[in-house]
């Protein structure tokens, strides 16, 4: 589907999504601090691409070759912005759902942050999403589900405002609307599995001395607690009423926040040392701005960018990297191999980018495995 396309279909349909899930579910409001964890695995915006996050996941030996929890007590923490742009963001999602039981059984734990993609999935904005994650819904009743949604959405009109419902009308409506996407709402609203499943989770949590979430901490939240965070994101999407001065949509909300990731160092070293010293951390791993396809390092290593542009939305040849934090250190994990990260000094980062690239150089340069 086409940006504009994709606009178009979001002005249209926000009103009656919005009026479609007002009702309210309850969250869940679990644990969002951990210590004494010895090995943490986390990912980066995966965007749909269930196949490259599958792959990410068995080079950090936490699944098998059936998709099958291998981790044992690792914790497994995916940033947030599981959803949109690629196609099959369903099955990475039914794959977390089903790795949080099977590694809370074997003394670990997964991690699924909100991003700001599945916020705006879930209050009705629909600008990136693909047709391949709304034709993942589309089964043997979607004719009747789609007919069903049009005459709610000829219902949403006022009494005496309504356009003119001609054949050409419903085609437009179709074409914006097509087979599958009256369930793929239902599936995202509060009742939904999988809009249950996201209001449930956290925005941003701390595992030791690291703290995780999507976008990053401005200095508008600087003396924020994760829980005040947690919150305050799911009551927002828990009742869409709070959005409007909420933290959800703003700029610098922990959703959407790059001035980690961009900002100047020296104008931000102030700032940083506050929200490290309120947050009693070490560092900061954040997804949201991609890099050029390896964990990248700011701050002298406080700031850990580890959203590599997984997706093949950004690189056809694929992307695979993950931070690996072993008993409280911190490394890449690119492409299987555990790499140092670099530090302060010009040498060191020559090193990182010499190691990284000849382990890209390798894996494209390998032939394709036989299927």
């Amino acid at each position: 589907m086409s940006r504009a396309g994709s606009r178009a279909w979001a002005i249209r349909n926000a009103a009656l999504f919005l009026l479609l899930i007002a009702r309210p579910a309850v969250g869940t409001a679990g644990e969002d601090v951990w210590t004494g964890v010895d090995r943490v695995v986390a990912v980066g915006d995966v965007h749909g691409d269930y196949d490259q996050f599958v792959a990410v996941l068995r080079s950090a030996d936490l699944i098998d070759a059936e998709g099958k929890w291998t981790g044992g007590k690792t914790h497994l923490v995916q940033t947030g912005d599981i959803l949109d742009r690629g196609a099959d963001s369903r099955k990475a999602m039914d794959l977390l759902m089903r790795l949080e039981e099977e590694a809370r059984q074997a003394g670990g734990a997964v991690h699924a942050l909100i991003g700001n993609h599945e916020a705006m999935i879930l209050y009705g904005d629909f600008r990136y999403l693909s047709r391949g994650e709304v034709d993942a819904f589309r089964d043997a009743d979607s004719e009747k589900a789609r007919e069903e949604l049009y005459k709610e959405h000829q219902r949403s009109f006022p009494e005496g405002n309504a356009p003119k419902f001609d054949d050409a009308y419903r085609k437009r409506w179709e074409g914006d609307n097509p087979l599958g996407f009256a369930e793929f709402r239902r599936a995202f609203g509060p009742q939904g599995k999988y809009g249950k499943w996201i209001r449930g989770h956290n925005a941003v949590i701390q595992i030791d001395g690291t703290l995780f979430l999507h976008g990053g901490i401005s200095p508008g939240f600087a003396e924020w607690t994760v829980r005040k965070i947690n919150d305050r994101v799911r009551g927002e999407l828990e009742d869409f009423t709070k959005l409007e001065g909420g933290i959800v949509q703003r700029e610098d909300g922990p959703l959407w926040y790059r001035g980690l990731a961009q900002g100047d160092e020296r104008t931000l070293q102030e700032h940083l040392r506050k929200v490290l010293f309120n947050y009693k951390v070490e560092r900061i791993a954040i997804g949201h701005t991609f890099t050029e396809g390896a964990i990248t390092s700011r701050f002298d290593g406080k700031v850990l960018m580890i959203d590599v542009g997984l997706s093949r939305f950004y690189d056809e040849k694929g992307r695979k990297a993950c931070l690996l934090i072993e008993k409280g250190k911190p490394y890449a994990l690119h492409r299987g191999k555990k790499v140092d990260l670099p530090w302060n000094s010009e040498r060191d980062l020559q090193r990182y980018v010499q190691q990284t690239s000849e382990l890209d150089r390798e894996a494209r340069s390998a032939p394709a495995p036989r299927k």
